[in-house]
């Protein structure tokens, strides 16, 4: 997809901030926009729905994941007119605070150990979606959060833990 190539504008009426969000550790880094009108049909074809994981929701190595958005393709580049997609594998929460330290239950690490698929600036807030093993359902397991730098080895993407959050969306 193209960006732009919708001719659609959302016009956003409330944007919820969750309460606990910490800009600090960027713990909680979640928020829900309200739309002043549901999407109209005609994008129908573009805009799919993805499930909310339930609370107990567990992302396994047979899982296929994707994280896609709109940001950087590499460290100070510029920003692509095609929405990019990267394929990337959740890590364990034991190695996610390996690399980083002070993760918090909230937060999940995804990447490869090349380092070469990865969120960057401005993929912020988008999706890390997975589909089930056996080609079945997709869903949002995480929301970009942040991480060092974009596509470095050895340092994945920390993401939002969408199964934390489910209740409260």
């Amino acid at each position: 997809m193209t960006q732009g190539s919708a001719g659609h504008v959302a016009e956003i009426q409330r944007i919820v901030v969750h309460e606990y969000y910490d800009a600090r550790t960027l713990d909680y880094d979640v928020a829900l926009l309200r739309l002043k009108r549901a999407w109209p049909p005609s994008l129908g074809p573009l805009v799919q729905p993805v499930c909310l994981p339930a609370a107990s929701h567990a992302v396994t190595a047979r899982h296929r994941c994707w994280v896609t958005g709109w940001g950087h393709r590499f460290e100070e580049k510029s920003l692509p007119s095609v929405l990019q997609k990267a394929q990337v594998s959740v890590m364990s929460q034991t190695e996610c605070k390996k690399t980083y330290g002070p993760v918090s239950p909230r937060m999940l690490c995804a990447g490869v150990p090349s380092g070469e698929r990865d969120a960057c600036r401005g993929d912020s807030g988008g999706p890390l979606s997975c589909q089930a093993p056996g080609g079945g359902r997709w869903f949002l397991i995480g929301i970009v959060s942040w991480g060092a730098g974009c596509g470095r080895p050895g340092l994945p993407g920390v993401y939002v833990r969408v199964s934390k959050f489910t209740s409260w969306i």
